[in-house]
C-alpha cells in the first residue's frame, strides 16, 4: 500500500471513529464519553510538543508557533455532525472573548472538513454558534500532529506556550466547568 493510500485510510478511519464517538443529542453537557469518563475525563500530558501546519477557515497558514501567543491554549477538536460540540461552542466563543489572548486562547479542529474541499458548513455553524476563534481544517499534518489518540468529537487539549499538552477532556462541558478547568490550568503555569 502506497503513503498517500495508508494517510488517507488513517484520516478514513479516523473520520469513521469520530463519526461513531459523539454524545448522544440528548446526553447533556458537562458530561464526558469513552474510557475517559473513568478518570475524571482527562489523560496523562505528554512532554512533547506538538508540531503541525495547517490552514484555518479564513484560509490562513496556521502553525504550531500558535501556541506561543498564549500561555494556555485550548484546543476543541468538533465535527459538524456533532450537537454536543455544537451546544458548547457559543461557551467557548464566550470564553475566547473574556480572557486576554496573552493569557488563553481558542482553537478549534474542523475534525469531519478536509483542507481543499467544501467548508461552508462548516463557516455556517461558527457564525451561527458565535465561534469566532480560529478554526483550522483537517489535514494530514494536523491529523499526525493532534488527532492519532481522538476516538471522539468533542475532544480538548489544553497546552502550554511550548505546545505540550497539559490535559485532555473527552466530551461536552458547560461553561463554568470550563472556566473552572482553564482557572485552574492558569494558575498553575
Amino acid at each position: 500500500m502506497s503513503k498517500r493510500y495508508k494517510i488517507i485510510f488513517g484520516i478514513f478511519v479516523l473520520s469513521a471513529l469520530l463519526l461513531s464517538g459523539c454524545a448522544k443529542d440528548n446526553e447533556p453537557a458537562g458530561s464526558v464519553s469513552g474510557s475517559e469518563a473513568a478518570s475524571g475525563a482527562t489523560s496523562e500530558p505528554s512532554a512533547e510538543p506538538i508540531t503541525f501546519e495547517g490552514t484555518d477557515l479564513e484560509g490562513n497558514t496556521v502553525s504550531a508557533d500558535i501556541f506561543s501567543q498564549s500561555k494556555l491554549t485550548m484546543v476543541n477538536v468538533w465535527a459538524t455532525y456533532c450537537n454536543p460540540c455544537l451546544s458548547e461552542m457559543p461557551f467557548l466563543g464566550e470564553l475566547a472573548a473574556e480572557y486576554d489572548v496573552e493569557e488563553f486562547q481558542v482553537i478549534g479542529i474542523v475534525s469531519d472538513v478536509m483542507e481543499g474541499k467544501d467548508q461552508s458548513l462548516a463557516e455556517s455553524l461558527v457564525e451561527q454558534t458565535g465561534a469566532s476563534y480560529p478554526h483550522l481544517l483537517l489535514n494530514e499534518s494536523i491529523y499526525y500532529g493532534l488527532l492519532t489518540d481522538v476516538t471522539a468529537v468533542p475532544t480538548t487539549f489544553f497546552l502550554d506556550e511550548n505546545g505540550v499538552v497539559l490535559d485532555t477532556v473527552v466530551g461536552a462541558m458547560k461553561k463554568t466547568a470550563w472556566e473552572d478547568k482553564i482557572n485552574g490550568l492558569l494558575e498553575g503555569l
